[in-house]
């Protein structure tokens, strides 16, 4: 079997492994075991919902295509994430530099008032 699809639930669920949870669905379980499955089932809704996900799949080759595709657009989210943390840094830097400027023609200005006055006097 695929190793992604091992991995499909890796940190999700503490008590049941993701081997037994392909094994129930595909029927591979003996019934001690499968009566620990269904009851952990019941227990966890998110580990529900993921069984029956996986159960609507007929073939196995369907969700090694799956994986792969929600593999793809998680890096392609992450990268995008990553682009988009950028950006504020460089806009920060605008400001930052827009404040500076600011702040130097108030200087200069103040400068030149006090010297006009200065003069007047």
């Amino acid at each position: 079997m695929n190793k992604d699809l091992l991995n499909i639930l890796s940190n999700s669920n503490k008590d049941i492994s993701n081997q037994q949870l392909m094994d129930y669905l595909a029927g591979k379980l003996p019934d001690a075991d499968k009566h620990a499955v269904e009851q952990e089932l019941a227990e966890n809704a998110f580990l529900n919902d993921a069984a029956e996900g996986l159960s609507q799949v007929s073939d196995p080759q369907q969700i090694d295509f799956f994986v792969e595709q929600l593999n793809r657009d998680l890096l392609q989210k992450v990268q995008n994430k990553k682009k988009r943390r950028r950006r504020p840094m460089l806009q920060q830097r605008w400001v930052y530099a827009g404040i500076v400027l600011i702040l130097a023609l108030l200087l200069a200005t103040f400068l030149m008032i006090a010297k006009y006055q200065a003069l007047k006097h």
